[in-house]
């Protein structure tokens, strides 16, 4: 299928950013392939990953201490120190 691809410059907490790297490298693909998955998952109300994956993203949630869990997506705000590093660089 056919499709055309823009690139994007998002914002993403940092440990969840590797999490999802790691798993993108899991499954041999790029962190943009494992996004579209992703999402195209959820807008059908559909599970992205088997057990199989969600017992490595729970791996790497351990090795990078990755501790939000979806009760917290609209609780996360970045700290004053953060948003000025970013202004800043």
């Amino acid at each position: 299928m056919a499709i055309e691809r823009v690139q994007t410059g998002i914002r993403i907490e940092k440990k969840l950013l590797k999490v999802l790297k790691g798993l993108a490298e899991y499954h041999d693909m790029s962190l943009g392939d494992l996004l579209e998955g992703i999402c195209l998952h959820a807008l059908e109300g559909k599970a992205p990953f088997s057990p199989k994956t969600l017992e490595r993203a729970a791996q790497l949630r351990a090795v990078y201490s990755h501790e939000f869990t979806a009760a917290d997506s609209h609780k996360l705000a970045e700290t004053k120190r953060a948003r000025s590093r970013t202004r800043d660089a």
